[in-house]
């Protein structure tokens, strides 16, 4: 276990002196990092070359757009998107209505802490795109047993930690289990969500889902839940019979990891939407005010930043530069929007001033 950093300002002095990759921006604190005699990590060693990279791309796009135009007949929605009311999403959701012409229908799951001006924005972006949108929100005493135990005990092995606080494993997992739901309820043959490239592998950006990989995934995001509240977490999960009854099982999407990824031109399409940047989240949300708790206790735990491995993979695909990422690494979260996410949570001493506990 690493040591528990409890202050800003002890953060900040370990943060100069960690050692990070000289290429991308992970440190040596990084669960199995290895750096070679240039200082270069072994992710960016087996990154392909850019040529590579844009030819995947390109190969993924034509692929998409292909689907896309099969789909297009089809009645009913032709799209469900995982739409969390930030930028990445906002604009997924915009691309898959306004470039690509599909039916859409948008589900928010709502953990409690999503922020006043992100429901705001997806109220004014909703009715501009002329689309449906379904909010799911679990009872909070529910959510709040979860994201309590994701934080206290390990509920998710290291493999899930080094991309994702306990605290986000444990939203994912609801979310995607939510949307799942609603896909097989409803016969809609793409979910959608608004993964940058650096959150989720090219290989993993679109493929059609079997029966074998649904029953792994569900049987992978609701057994840590099954552990603290049982039952409770059913509901928000396909069940055995709706599984078994589905007809054609659908696609997953992440279509920002082989389309355009410029987060200015991404900000610019969706402010003419009438969305607005939150000032009330930390520096790696445009959405959830839990954010920023989850990613100082994760760091506490850890040793190390959950966006850590996002941004380095955007680093090491040209989106963005290594001195940006790095900015965005030292950025703290508001010290109010922390101690109301500790109040909202019950009595844990907010994270940077205790152990959590």
């Amino acid at each position: 276990m690493h040591t528990v950093i409890h202050t800003v300002q002890e953060r900040a002095e370990v943060g100069k002196s960690v050692k990070r990759c000289t290429r991308c921006v992970l440190p040596e604190t990084f669960p199995g990092i290895q750096f070679d005699e240039e200082g270069v990590c072994q992710y960016c060693r087996r990154t392909p070359p850019p040529e590579r990279l844009a030819a995947q791309r390109a190969r993924l796009r034509t692929r998409f757009e292909t689907l896309v135009q099969q789909i297009r007949a089809r009645p009913g929605y032709h799209a469900l998107m995982g739409w969390s009311g930030g930028k990445d999403s906002t604009y997924t959701l915009w691309l898959l209505k306004e470039r690509y012409g599909l039916r859409v229908l948008a589900f928010t799951f709502d953990n409690g802490f999503v922020s006043p001006a992100a429901f705001k924005n997806m109220r004014v972006v909703s009715e501009n795109l002329r689309i449906a949108h379904v909010i799911v929100k679990p009872p909070f005493d529910m959510l709040r047993r979860i994201f309590l135990a994701s934080i206290q005990s390990d509920l998710y092995p290291l493999r899930a930690l080094e991309r994702a606080s306990g605290i986000c494993n444990a939203c994912m997992s609801l979310a995607k289990g939510i949307g799942l739901r609603i896909a097989l309820t409803r016969s809609i043959p793409l979910v959608v969500y608004g993964w940058s490239p650096g959150q989720v592998p090219l290989a993993s950006a679109l493929f059609r889902t079997n029966r074998s990989m649904l029953e792994a995934f569900l049987q992978t995001a609701k057994a840590p839940l099954e552990e603290v509240v049982g039952e409770q977490a059913h509901p928000y999960f396909p069940s055995d019979r709706l599984l078994e009854g589905a007809g054609s099982l659908p696609y997953f999407v992440s279509p920002l990891a082989f389309l355009e990824y410029d987060e200015e031109e991404m900000l610019r399409s969706i402010r003419r939407l009438g969305w607005e940047s939150p000032r009330d989240t930390d520096p790696n949300s445009t959405n959830c005010l839990l954010n920023g708790f989850a990613c100082q206790v994760h760091q506490q735990k850890m040793g190390f930043h959950p966006y850590v491995m996002e941004l380095a993979g955007l680093v090491r695909e040209g989106y963005m530069s290594r001195e940006e990422a790095l900015a965005r690494l030292e950025e703290e979260p508001a010290p109010e929007v922390i101690a109301a996410v500790s109040v909202k949570l019950g009595s844990i001493p907010s994270p940077g001033r205790g152990s959590v506990g």
